[in-house]
């Protein structure tokens, strides 16, 4: 265990971080299966849920919470859904 103060203060900080993007992580997982489940029920409310899957992925990865490349990586496979739905 933490011996001084400033071991305790970045223990505190690294649990509310933690908890932070752990809820965040989940967010994201929870779009993406939204948007999976859209494409293969209601393909005409696709455009809106990808929409607003893409906003909360870029995000995730402009606050570091997940890299860069794998929202590109998941961004890119959804659009790749969407369009073989629109099709």
């Amino acid at each position: 265990m933490a011996n001084h103060k400033s071991a305790f203060k970045r223990i505190k900080q690294n649990e509310k971080r933690r908890l932070r993007n752990k809820g965040i992580r989940t967010t994201v997982r929870r779009v993406t299966k939204v948007a999976r489940a859209t494409a293969s029920t209601s393909p005409e409310k696709m455009g809106e849920v990808l929409k607003n899957a893409i906003k909360t992925i870029d995000k995730a990865a402009s606050k570091g919470i997940i890299p860069k490349r794998r929202a590109s990586r998941k961004i890119s496979r959804l659009m790749k859904l969407a369009n073989t739905v629109a099709v």
